[in-house]
């Protein structure tokens, strides 16, 4: 093993729509993390791994750090606060802004328990001026030591090279974690079923946002096709109505688009079923959220 390698793990925070999931796509060249401009959206703590010829990064993305309104919301903060202490870097991104609003007060609170280098990303460079980017930088820095600052554009991908090369420098040096070809951890079911939940939600309308789960009951894999049969969990039945639509419509909109990106992902024919089920309030049941692939644990 090269003795000038480095590998490390790195997670990105920020409130939610920030563009932490485009960022970290932008970066791994794939589609791993779903983006959806609803908040809410990442749940589980996704690894990807970047492998370059200096070192191996992990991106470990936390769900949103926000105020907790369910036991759905207190597991995800958890998750995402309990992260930050055990992983080498710590991106933050926010808005090219001097507005510090709640959700980034609470983010620096959180921020003064942790001990791992901080790095502020600010995302969306490319939608003002260079020049009003530094009143912005200047206001951050009265709020906390970061150890870089790095302006950058997730959607455009504008300085995302600097941002790998600020990230490398705070690595410790070491083996890699992952073969090269790895680019995520994640099991394929879990990724299917994110995959189908994101579908799900840029088809429906505001009135169903984070109230579906997505349970994949089976996949298997016969000669050149894939099997899969999935279930949409939703809270009420009114939003069963909607989810399955007149005569079925919703449901196959959101069928065929998930097939889509399912067959990109697995490269292979997917024949993909679809059902909903009604499971009043499972954001507050233990039992749901972890049979949902959530775990307190990991």
């Amino acid at each position: 093993m090269r003795a000038d390698f480095k590998s490390g793990f790195v997670t990105l925070i920020g409130r939610p729509n920030v563009g932490k999931s485009t960022l970290m796509n932008y970066l791994i060249g794939q589609k791993i993390a779903i983006t959806s401009n609803k908040p809410q959206t990442t749940r589980n703590r996704i690894q990807t791994v970047l492998t370059t010829d200096e070192g191996q990064i992990v991106f470990v993305d936390t769900p949103g750090i926000h105020k907790a309104k369910n036991k759905l919301g207190t597991y995800m903060v958890n998750v995402a606060e309990r992260t930050l202490n055990e992983v080498d870097v710590v991106l933050w991104l926010v808005e090219p802004s001097t507005f510090i609003g709640a959700g980034e007060q609470h983010i620096v609170q959180q921020l003064g328990k942790v001990t791992t280098p901080v790095v502020l990303v600010i995302n969306k460079a490319d939608t003002v001026k260079k020049e009003d980017i530094l009143p912005c930088i200047a206001k951050y820095n009265e709020v906390y030591q970061f150890a870089d600052i790095v302006p950058v554009s997730a959607r455009t991908g504008e300085n995302t090279d600097e941002l790998l090369k600020v990230i490398m420098k705070y690595l410790p040096y070491g083996p890699q974690f992952y073969d090269e070809d790895t680019i995520t951890d994640q099991p394929e079911r879990q990724i299917v079923a994110e995959l189908i939940r994101e579908k799900a939600l840029h088809c429906l309308n505001e009135e169903i946002p984070h109230g579906i789960a997505v349970s994949i009951e089976k996949m298997k894999a016969r000669k050149k096709v894939m099997d899969i049969e999935a279930t949409i969990i939703c809270e009420r039945d009114s939003h069963k109505g909607i989810i399955i639509g007149k005569q079925g419509s919703m449901l196959k909109k959101i069928g065929s688009t998930a097939r889509y990106e399912i067959e990109q992902m697995l490269e292979c024919k997917v024949n993909l079923q679809l059902w909903v089920k009604v499971k009043k309030d499972w954001r507050d049941s233990d039992f749901l959220i972890k049979n949902f692939g959530y775990r307190e644990d990991e």
